[in-house]
């Protein structure tokens, strides 16, 4: 689902905003991390950039430090009165921290919050699944109603990158875990985002051909589907491409699936197509 715009009572948000979506994979991989942030602070310079990461592989580890092991169906977490405490203390604690701390070591001006933020992701508890038969109770998992992004463009507007961690709230004051693919769509349908940049350690889209995988320039909803009944799109991927296409049908003018190093050029990005 996305949600809706919702502007009351603030600005309207700045033109050719670009949002991106880092993996969490990608955080602990030096190199990667520099071309990344090489990247951002050009884009930043050509125009407003709000980044949304990730942390599912953190949270996995500190999960297994504590002798747990998190149950993960179709790329989204089962998220247990513990799950959501380790995606706390890893994604809102450690990672956003480390990016502001990036950021700053970049020259960027940045401010880290969470989806829970001035109610900034409204959610609502995601309804069971039935996968492969079977009935997938996803715990303390949101599924996004509506997205109220005045802090997020009162930041832009004075200059500063928005570093966002894919916690939602409900009107009680129940804060969930959302998948942060997600939470990067939403955000840039509420703020009427130019581009939606989903950044992984592979980089763009694979297709079986045979004994290889190639790479598809671009991507479009037959293709989805086909890689989803094939299995060559599935997990973490099957949530991005799926993503990507609800960003476009709400307005988002483009969307990629690329390379920490490709965020400019995009020469070897999937672009994702209606």
């Amino acid at each position: 689902m996305t949600a809706s715009n919702d502007h009351s009572g603030s600005d309207a948000p700045p033109d050719g905003i670009t949002v991106v979506k880092v993996s969490g994979t990608l955080l602990g991989r030096a190199d990667d991390m520099r071309a990344f942030w090489e990247s951002i602070a050009n884009l930043a310079s050509e125009g407003p950039v709000v980044l949304v990461h990730g942390g599912g592989q953190q949270a996995t580890e500190l999960a297994e430090r504590l002798g747990h092991t998190p149950r993960v169906v179709q790329g989204r977490r089962v998220t247990t009165d513990l799950d959501l405490d380790i995606v706390q203390w890893a994604l809102c604690g450690k990672i956003n921290t480390q990016l502001v701390a990036a950021a700053r070591r970049h020259g960027l001006r940045a401010v880290g919050l969470s989806g829970a933020d001035d109610a900034l992701l409204q959610v609502r508890k995601r309804p069971a699944w039935t996968v492969d038969g079977e009935t997938v109770d996803f715990g303390w998992v949101g599924d996004v109603t509506g997205v109220q992004p005045d802090v997020v463009v009162h930041l832009l507007s004075t200059g500063r990158m928005p570093i966002i961690a894919p916690l939602g709230i409900d009107d009680d004051g129940q804060v969930y875990n959302v998948n942060a693919d997600t939470v990067a769509q939403n955000v840039a349908v509420a703020l009427g985002a130019s581009h939606l940049l989903l950044v992984t350690a592979t980089g763009g889209v694979r297709r079986d051909a045979g004994s290889a995988r190639t790479r598809l320039d671009t991507c479009d909803r037959e293709t989805v589907a086909e890689g989803i009944e094939n299995g060559w799109i599935e997990g973490g991927m099957r949530v991005k491409v799926e993503t990507a296409l609800a960003a476009l049908d709400h307005g988002v003018r483009e969307a990629f699936i690329c390379a920490a190093s490709d965020l400019l050029t995009r020469s070897d990005a999937t672009r994702v197509t209606r």
